[in-house]
């Protein structure tokens, strides 16, 4: 047994069906008086309704969440929880919504309720991920991680079923780069494995049966388990790649992450074989090649291109991916990069 050091999350968890009618109680819990609902323009209706069940709890609705979590328009958030003297944000949605929660709390460290409603993750994590000057950067610090989660399947039997498959394949990229951190431990190691069995086990019934309560209960399961991951250890080449598509192309977040898992983990294949093989098993023993084909079982984008990128991007995606590399287990150098970059723009299964 390798040493190891291991901490465990503070964050309160609130798991089943019908738990977000425990949304007052858990405002309550955490001292607070005056929440503000934050959502996308997208749910903006759900989050007056939810706002409307707090009541006397609830000081209004920000619904100008967006992907990427640009700090202008965390900036505009903030205006709004300062004007309407909010003493915490409850955050309803995908990582859009979250992103912007832990944004407003790394600045005024404000208590957070999350109340996601697709299978991200990043609610369980102490990182936010925000974009300026067309640069995604990424910071870790404690008053980023939310108190209180509830994880509420009912809340996402109606999520589309494309969102859902992409949505599950970006928290499996969390428990894929887990499996090799260089701080992984047995317990983060054991809930990436059953993350990636989960969404292996749920996603393909999903797409057959999208309101199928068993399946979007494991799926929120697996989102759970593959998101506490993320905010565990440290992640690798593929969230630097994906960070930069997104922060520098503002290609889809969840779609960008389903694209390049099965490429950013057979990069890793041969370098972190030994940790990745169960992983490989789940997927019929080729880490990569597995996890393409099972993305290809499920109807989900296959190719880089499909978002609107160019070839000629690849070349300045290359030079930003290598400025400030994560840990890797295996060397990152620009031409092995700019090749994994245009496997993924063709979309070709990668070996």
């Amino acid at each position: 047994m390798k040493s190891f050091i291991y901490a465990g999350s503070p964050a309160r968890i609130l798991f089943g069906s019908g738990r977000s009618a425990d949304v007052s109680s858990a405002v309550e819990s955490l001292g607070c008086r005056r929440a503000l609902v934050l959502s996308t323009p997208h749910q903006k209706a759900d989050a007056e309704a939810l706002s409307e069940r707090l009541g006397a709890l609830s000081v209004g609705v920000f619904s100008g969440a967006v992907m990427h979590t640009p700090v202008d328009v965390t900036e505009k958030a903030l205006k709004v929880a300062q004007e309407t003297e909010a003493d915490c944000v409850v955050s309803l949605g995908g990582g859009s919504t979250t992103g912007l929660g832990k944004a407003i709390a790394y600045r005024t460290d404000l208590p957070q309720v999350v109340i996601p409603t697709t299978y991200a993750g990043s609610e369980v994590t102490p990182i936010l991920g925000q974009t300026e000057g067309g640069r995604k950067t990424t910071v870790r610090n404690a008053s980023i991680l939310p108190e209180v989660v509830i994880y509420d399947p009912d809340l996402t039997l109606g999520l589309p079923v494309g969102m859902s498959v992409t949505s599950g394949l970006n928290a499996m990229a969390h428990a894929v780069e887990g499996l090799y951190a260089q701080d992984r431990n047995p317990v983060s190691t054991l809930m990436a494995l059953d993350g990636l069995r989960a969404f292996r086990d749920s996603l393909p019934i999903l797409v057959k049966s999208p309101h199928d309560p068993d399946a979007r209960a494991e799926a929120l399961y697996g989102a759970w388990l593959c998101g506490t991951v993320l905010g565990t250890v440290g992640m690798a080449l593929h969230h630097k790649i994906c960070h930069t598509l997104g922060g520098s192309f503002d290609t889809p977040h969840a779609e960008t992450h389903a694209v390049m898992l099965p490429h950013t983990a057979a990069f890793n294949a041969e370098a972190a074989e030994e940790e990745l093989t169960a992983a490989a098993k789940l997927f019929g023993g080729s880490i990569g090649g597995g996890l393409w084909d099972f993305a290809k079982s499920i109807g989900a984008p296959l190719s880089l291109k499909d978002f609107g990128l160019v070839e000629t991007d690849l070349d300045r995606a290359a030079d930003i991916a290598v400025e400030n590399p994560y840990w890797n287990p295996r060397p990152i150098d620009r031409i092995s990069i700019r090749t994994l970059l245009q496997q993924a723009w063709e979309g070709v299964r990668p070996d």
